[in-house]
């Protein structure tokens, strides 16, 4: 009997690896980049259309090629990085494995430009699927052009299982964005449908942050450095007032490569400790320098997974170092405890209607909620809830159902609810009593309340007498664009101006004041955090969790009687009132049973 193990064909054989390495445009902008950085370029140009599908172009003025080799770099695992077993142990630069250039024209139309100095005139190779179609001298500057057109054209399930034109676009500026601050001093320029998006000459790093960063002050940035005989440490984090709900993108840089690492994510997180809230990140920009034998980057062909050899000592140092620049910075204000609220030492404490401290001090105000926030619902509405969110049934199902008249009976005593510790509330009902955490009830409202608005329902909107205009950097910008219907179905009123500008021109009615500026941000930030934790949820049911999170009350609002009772009758209106939309408890019930079996009344006569 023949044996049924064969040898694949060579085209097979690339096009199958070349999936490792390019994986969508983007890893074509990152793997040409890399290249042209290798090179020792300092002005770089990228070209991209249609996001990369029609076209990624790399243009460099770097040391160039000679014929011979710009027909071998396009084989696989021919490179002039690494020539033996022990260079793996000392890699200085940012490709070693040969398999880039073998891997893109493998899957596409390819054409590269390239010169030496030394050289009278250039060479141009051609490449389409692997196979080689011409090589002819040609008129070319000092460096290298690389031009990869119609990815993926002779494999066409991988192209077919690419993202919306504006999802692949944001991921070339998230790579683009990575090597143009780990290499400040060299010029980047990119293009995109032959406009500039970026135009950056050479400069400092924190002239870098302020164009691709947010925060952009110089002033709202530390300082960080570091020196041990293990490790240099260096670079900048954003102060804590600049700390956001988003994880946004953390930016590691290890000997000159950008890297993921969560243990040293947490080493900065923790070294904000109190300054900032819980679940908060800052931004920063740090970079690692040490021995190449201390670390292992020839973990994944994307380079981007890194292993040390001493990860204790290493989260020690970068903890260390940060919360030493914080300190120094002085950006943890005094303060001083009035009554049982902490203020801030700068000023005297603000007046309040709530009562006074030590020496008739006051104690600071705690914000309300606006009234009208929670409005009385309609007819409709409460038939629409019905309808929506059928993918929170399963969730956090209470071990016994509310009937609605136990759960809310408006003619029970005069004093039916209570706040407890500005978090929670309290309902007193027949069999007990029930405790409301006033956020996630909050935030289950608002869910389906977005959500039967994105289905067509009218939105509720408060037009701005002073309209905000905002730049957005690229990414979100793109991603506004792409969230534009549904945001006008929301409430919101967008007018678009020439760059990247927008203006805000309404919000959505349940907007507190004072927070109309920012909650665009916010939410784009909120949306982004959701799409990429919860990959079960649906485009509409991510933005309506960013919504409704972003404008529930929080911990420590204090509601007025009217907004509770407005708030519960909200709540047990909605299709699925027992859980937030991400599934935590909006009430708990506890019964007179439960009480009288905790103060051991259960089987004595007399309960009075």
């Amino acid at each position: 009997m023949a044996g049924v193990i064969r040898r694949l064909p060579e085209p097979l054989v690339n096009q199958i690896a070349a999936g490792e390495v390019v994986q969508r445009p983007a890893s074509v902008v990152k793997e040409l980049l890399e290249n042209a950085i290798d090179a020792g370029a300092n002005r770089i140009e990228v070209h991209v259309r249609d996001a990369g599908k029609s076209l990624v172009q790399v243009i460099d003025n770097g040391c160039g090629m000679s014929a011979e080799d710009a027909v071998l770099c396009f084989e696989r695992h021919a490179t002039s990085k690494i020539a033996r077993l022990e260079d793996l142990q000392a890699i200085s630069t940012l490709g070693f494995r040969g398999e880039a250039l073998a891997s893109i024209a493998a899957v596409a139309q390819v054409e590269l430009r390239t010169r030496r100095p030394e050289d009278a005139y250039g060479t141009c190779v051609r490449i389409e699927g692997g196979r080689l179609k011409g090589v002819e001298a040609c008129s070319a500057p000092v460096g290298t052009s690389v031009s990869v057109r119609n990815l993926f054209y002779n494999t066409p399930a991988r192209r077919r299982f690419l993202k919306s034109d504006a999802t692949e676009w944001r991921h070339i500026l998230n790579v683009f964005r990575r090597l143009a601050l780990c290499y400040s001093r060299i010029a980047f320029t990119l293009f995109y449908q032959g406009e500039p998006v970026y135009v950056l000459p050479p400069e400092a790093l924190l002239d870098r942050l302020a164009r691709l960063l947010e925060p952009s002050g110089p002033e709202d940035w530390v300082a960080v450095r570091e020196e041990t005989p293990y490790v240099a440490l260096q670079g900048y984090v954003a102060k804590p007032v600049f700390s956001r709900i988003s994880r946004g993108e953390p930016f590691w840089f290890v000997n000159g490569r950008y890297v993921r690492h969560r243990p040293l994510d947490h080493a900065v997180y923790s070294a904000y400790g109190e300054l900032i809230p819980r679940e908060s990140h800052p931004p920063f920009v740090l970079f690692l320098t040490l021995d190449p034998r201390h670390v292992d980057v020839n973990v994944h062909p994307t380079k981007e997974e890194v292993k040390f050899d001493d990860e204790p000592a290493l989260h020690a140092v970068v903890r260390a170092a940060v919360r030493r620049a914080l300190g120094e910075a002085r950006v943890v204000p005094e303060a001083v405890w009035y009554g049982a609220r902490l203020v801030e030492r700068t000023g005297p404490p603000p007046k309040t209607e709530f009562g006074t401290g030590p020496s008739g001090s006051a104690l600071p105000k705690t914000a309300l909620m606006p009234q009208g926030v929670l409005r009385p619902l309609s007819a409709p509405y409460s038939e629409a809830c019905r309808d929506s969110a059928e993918g929170d049934r399963a969730s956090a199902k209470p071990e016994k159902p509310l009937e609605p008249k136990e759960a809310w009976d408006p003619l029970q005593e005069a004093r039916l609810f209570w706040q407890l510790h500005n978090r929670y509330i309290l309902v007193q009902i027949r069999s007990g009593v029930l405790i409301v955490d006033q956020h996630a009830a909050h935030e289950r409202v608002l869910y389906e309340q977005a959500l039967h608005a994105l289905e067509g329902g009218l939105p509720a909107t408060q037009q701005l007498l002073f309209p905000h205009t905002l730049v957005l950097p690229p990414e979100d910008f793109e991603l506004l664009k792409e969230l534009a219907h549904d945001l006008c179905r929301l409430g919101f009123v967008l007018k678009w101006g020439a760059g990247r500008q927008v203006s805000l021109l309404g919000v959505p009615a349940e907007v507190r004041p004072g927070r109309e500026q920012t909650i665009l941000q916010e939410l784009l930030a909120r949306y982004k955090r959701y799409q990429h934790a919860e990959v079960s949820s649906s485009s509409r049911e991510a933005l309506a969790k960013a919504l409704a999170c972003q404008m529930a009350v929080k911990s420590g609002d204090v509601l007025s009687p009217s907004e509770m009772e407005s708030l519960l009758h909200h709540l047990f209106a909605c299709q699925m009132p027992y859980a937030c939309p991400h599934g935590r408890p909006t009430i708990i019930q506890l019964t007179l049973e439960e009480l009288d079996r905790r103060f051991g009344r259960i089987g004595h006569l007399e309960r009075a």
